[in-house]
C-alpha cells in the first residue's frame, strides 16, 4: 500500500497540536494533526481528579478563544481544560485524527519523513512535534517494590480512595506534590511530604493573580533560566480557589514535612538537612516577587492597594526546626509512596540525528537542527512561557510562518 503524502504532519493533538494547526490553517498551509489517544488525553487521563489549572481562566487560554461559563479569575478544572480544548479544535475545524500512534519516524534520503503509524504509514515534507514535556515519569531508584507498600508516580495518581488505608508519603513539593499533599491531608490521611529547592510565588499580591505580575515584570518573556535555576520547581496552587503554597500552613494542618530524599536503609527514606535551607529559599523568592511588584507598581504609578500582611511568616514548624532525618516506613505507618519527581523527554521514536547526549532536541526556538524537523510545546522552547497554552500558541505562530515560507499553499 502506498503511503499517504501530507505537506506538513504534526504530531500531537494537545495544546501544541491545536495551536499549531490554528496557525498552518491561516497560513494555507496543508496538514494533518496525529493524536495517540483523544484530545488533550494528558489532561484528561494522566492528571489527578481534583486538578485545576494553575492559572486563572482569564490567563491560561488561547487568545483567540475564551472559557466560556466560568469566571475570568477562577481556576478550571482538568475536564473543562480537556473541554475547551475539543471546542477549539471543531471551531478551527482542525484536520485531526485521534487514536493514530506514530511509532517511528524517520528522515528520507532526499528530504522529508516518513512516520509509521498504527494504522498506517504517513510521508510528510515537514513534521512540527508536539508531544508535550510530559512523557517519561521519573521514579528514582530507592525503594524496593514490595506488595505492602504502594508506589505510585503522580500522572497515576487519582484521589485518596485509590490508596490503600495507611499513612502516605510524598516526594516532590512541586505543583503536583504540594496540592496532592494537600488533598490527602483534607481527606484525614497522615502525610509526609520531602521538600527539594522550589520557587514559591504568590497567589495574589496587591489585588492581582501572581501570573499578571510575572507578565508585567517580564518573567514570561525571559530567554534562558539563570543558572542554578534549571532544575527548580515552583509551587503554585489553583486548588480551593486558588492559595498562596505556604508550607507552615500545611505543617499547621498535620503534614510533616522532610527534607529531600537521598536514599532508603533498612525500612527508612534517608532524608538530607536541608529542609530549613529549602524553606528559606523559597520564602526568598516569594519576597523577591514581592519587592519587584512593589518597584513596578511605584514605577509606574500604578493604583493598587498595599498588602503588608503579605510579608508576614508564622513562626518555623518544629518539623523544620527539627528535622526528621530517618522515617521508618513501618513505624509511621505508611502504606504508600506518591512521587511528584517530574518527567523525562523520551523522543527515541524519532530516529534522526536531533538530540543531544541527554536525549534532549537540538533547536533553535524550536527549528531543529534536522531540515524539515520542529518542536513545540517544550519547556523553555523560545521562553519561559513556552510550555504553557498562551506560551505555546505564540511558539507556534511563529513556527507556522516559517513553515509557511517554505511550503506550497492551498490554492
Amino acid at each position: 500500500m502506498s503511503p499517504e503524502n501530507i505537506d506538513t504532519l504534526v504530531i500531537g493533538g494537545g495544546q501544541a497540536g491545536l495551536a499549531t494547526s490554528a496557525h498552518l490553517t491561516q497560513h494555507g498551509v496543508a496538514h494533518l494533526v496525529l493524536e495517540r489517544a483523544r484530545i488533550a488525553e494528558r489532561w484528561r487521563s494522566e492528571r489527578w481528579d481534583s486538578l485545576v489549572a494553575n492559572g486563572p481562566a482569564w490567563h491560561d487560554r488561547f487568545p483567540s478563544q475564551l472559557f466560556e461559563d466560568i469566571a475570568p479569575d477562577a481556576f478550571p478544572g482538568k475536564e473543562r481544560i480537556a473541554s475547551y480544548f475539543e471546542t477549539f479544535a471543531k471551531k478551527i475545524n482542525a484536520p485531526i485524527r485521534c487514536g493514530v500512534e506514530v511509532t517511528a519516524l524517520h528522515p528520507l534520503p532526499n528530504g522529508g519523513f516518513r512516520a509509521e503509524t498504527s494504522s498506517g504509514v504517513i510521508e510528510a515534507a515537514r513534521v512540527v512535534v508536539a508531544t508535550g514535556p510530559f512523557q517519561k515519569p521519573l521514579i528514582p531508584d530507592l525503594v524496593p517494590v514490595t506488595e505492602s507498600l504502594t508506589q505510585l508516580h503522580s500522572n497515576a495518581y487519582k484521589n485518596p480512595d485509590q490508596l490503600p488505608k495507611g499513612a502516605v508519603l510524598v516526594v516532590g513539593a512541586g505543583s503536583s506534590g504540594a496540592q496532592i499533599a494537600e488533598e490527602l491531608q483534607r481527606a484525614g490521611r497522615q502525610v509526609y511530604l520531602s521538600i527539594g529547592p522550589h520557587d514559591r510565588p504568590p497567589r495574589r499580591y496587591r489585588g492581582q493573580d501572581f501570573v499578571w505580575w510575572l507578565g508585567k515584570l517580564g518573567k514570561w518573556d525571559a530567554r534562558a533560566k539563570e543558572p542554578g535555576t534549571e532544575h527548580i520547581t515552583i509551587a503554585v496552587s489553583g486548588a480551593y480557589g486558588g492559595q498562596t503554597m505556604d508550607f507552615r500552613r500545611l505543617a499547621a494542618q498535620g503534614v510533616v514535612l522532610l527534607g529531600r530524599a537521598n536514599g532508603f536503609a533498612d525500612g527508612a527514606m534517608v532524608l538530607n538537612e536541608d529542609l530549613a535551607h529549602n524553606i528559606a529559599q523559597g520564602d526568598a523568592n516569594y519576597l523577591s516577587v514581592l519587592d519587584e511588584a512593589d518597584a513596578y507598581a511605584t514605577a509606574h504609578a500604578l493604583d493598587l492597594p498595599t498588602d503588608p500582611e503579605a510579608r508576614q511568616f508564622a513562626p518555623l514548624p518544629g518539623c523544620v526546626t527539627d528535622p526528621v532525618l530517618s522515617l521508618n516506613l513501618h513505624n509511621h505507618e505508611i502504606t504508600s509512596i506518591i512521587w511528584a519527581t517530574g518527567f523525562a523527554m523520551d523522543f527515541g521514536w524519532i530516529k534522526a540525528d536531533a538530540f543531544d547526549e541527554k536525549g534532549r532536541p537540538v533547536h533553535s526556538e524550536g527549528v531543529s537542527t534536522v531540515p524539515g524537523l520542529y518542536f513545540v510545546g517544550l519547556p523553555w522552547l523560545s521562553c519561559r512561557g513556552s510550555a504553557f497554552i498562551w506560551g505555546a500558541w505564540r511558539d507556534a505562530e511563529r513556527l507556522a510562518g516559517i513553515i509557511a515560507a517554505r511550503a506550497p499553499v492551498d490554492a
